[in-house]
């Protein structure tokens, strides 16, 4: 830590001149983030900032996903002031910009290069055109998959797989006695945890959240088969207690060669193939995740950001921090003292250089979804909102969480997917009329 910065003046009386030194302290930035192995190596990088800032500290709170979730929603809405720096989404850049309560991210450095991030990813953190969060890493969903088990049991991944082919190759694979699982999905409850997952499943089979005058749709065709297929699927071949597992737990499973397939986030590429931290790092295959009746929707789009809330009062040294974080310097860093794999990915063109994509066997697909997602046409039906594992109003942080507690209920087997589905549907209906849709 550092104590202060020591300044230099002098002082004179008459013809005799002293000199002076004072102490000035240094400003502390509080940084909230999500404790996903990409932030904790931020936070272990980040001594070279603080070597090129001496004037600043960084003090972390590093917090589970969930949990990050909640302290902030509620330190920001009440302006409460606690941090400097937040990890948000996409979700939280639109909403909480427009409400004027994150600080729009303007005049960056020179070298910070902002037409090198995909515009896909400036868009989903801007409000007409104000970036209002730097992009840590995007990412979009795939599907993870062990190349000898497959080998060994004579069948072949496609490189579009759809649900009903992942069930079946889940059956064959499945041999809980000895610690192999046919499938991992998320379970946890939470909007960005399991319905994360289930809406890409839903998607996928046609369903959407809400029709174009805002009713919701669980009840529908759609919804009913996704749902029974996700909840008879994960209690068949997935793993004891998956209503437990969200992306860190089943990261840890596949790692561990407990998972003989996973669909999840594109990021988990550099750690499932990390020898230091997966026993099955030389035996994964990557491709795009699966769909269903459309391709429509299935993989998402996410970006985890940095973003300064207005109520920040070291919003110039909270800039400065962000900008080194989210630049191209970091990304040099980063290669260096880890390795080219392990750069943050998604959110630059010019990170996927004819290197990167050598030592990064998932770069391919990741590029490729990141370019396909598209949150303003996420359903095979028309929509009237934003997004595809989520929906862009501020109503649906709290009933998505709803939802994804029902989700859990189902997956543990305290409620038939039906009667699931009917709460959900009457939950929804209840919120979002109450919040006055439509509109």
């Amino acid at each position: 830590m550092h104590i202060g910065k020591t300044l230099l003046g002098t002082a004179c009386i008459g013809t005799v001149c002293l000199v002076l030194a004072s102490t000035a302290s240094a400003e502390t930035l509080t940084i909230a983030t999500v404790n996903n192995a990409d932030m904790i190596r931020m936070q272990r990088l980040s001594k070279t900032f603080e070597q090129q800032h001496p004037d600043i500290n960084l003090n972390w709170v590093v917090l589970e996903e969930n949990v990050l979730r909640q302290r902030l929603t509620t330190d920001i809405a009440t302006q409460g002031g606690q941090f400097d720096v937040l990890t948000i989404g996409m979700y939280e850049a639109s909403l909480w910009g427009a409400k004027g309560w994150l600080e729009a991210m303007q005049d960056l450095p020179q070298n910070y290069e902002l037409d090198d991030v995909f515009p896909s990813v400036r868009e989903g953190l801007s409000v007409d055109g104000t970036l209002y969060a730097l992009p840590f890493y995007a990412e979009s969903s795939m599907t993870y998959y062990r190349t000898d088990l497959f080998e060994a049991a004579g069948i072949e991944m496609p490189e579009r797989p759809t649900w009903t082919q992942m069930a079946e190759f889940a059956e064959k694979l499945h041999q809980p006695d000895k610690d192999q699982y046919g499938i991992c999905l998320r379970g946890k409850a939470g909007w960005g945890e399991n319905m994360a997952l289930v809406t890409t499943v839903a998607n996928a089979f046609g369903a959407r959240w809400f029709d174009e005058k805002w009713q919701p749709e669980f009840t529908g065709e759609e919804w009913t088969k996704a749902a029974n297929f996700y909840v008879d699927t994960l209690r068949k071949y997935g793993p004891p207690g998956a209503s437990s597992n969200g992306f860190n737990e089943n990261l840890a499973l596949f790692n561990s060669g407990k998972c003989a397939m996973w669909v999840d986030a594109t990021v988990a590429g550099s750690f499932v193939t990390d020898t230091s931290q997966s026993r099955v790092a030389d035996q994964v295959g990557f491709t795009f995740a699966p769909h269903e009746t459309t391709e429509k929707g299935s993989a998402w789009l996410y970006s985890w950001s940095l973003a300064i809330p207005a109520s920040s009062k070291n919003k110039d040294s909270a800039k400065a921090f962000t900008a080194w974080a989210t630049s191209k310097e970091y990304a040099e860093l980063v290669a260096k003292t880890d390795g080219v794999a392990n750069v943050p990915p998604g959110t630059r063109e010019s990170t996927y250089s004819d290197e990167y994509m050598k030592a990064a066997p998932f770069a391919r697909v990741t590029l490729e979804s990141l370019k396909q997602a598209d949150p303003a046409d996420p359903s095979a039906k028309k929509v009237p909102y934003v997004g595809i594992q989520l929906v862009t109003i501020p109503e649906f942080q709290a009933i998505g969480t709803q939802v994804g507690k029902m989700f859990a209920a189902a997956l543990t087997g305290q409620m038939p997917v039906e009667q699931m589905l009917n709460a959900v549907q009457q939950s929804t209906t209840r919120e979002m009329k109450r919040a006055g849709y439509p509109k």
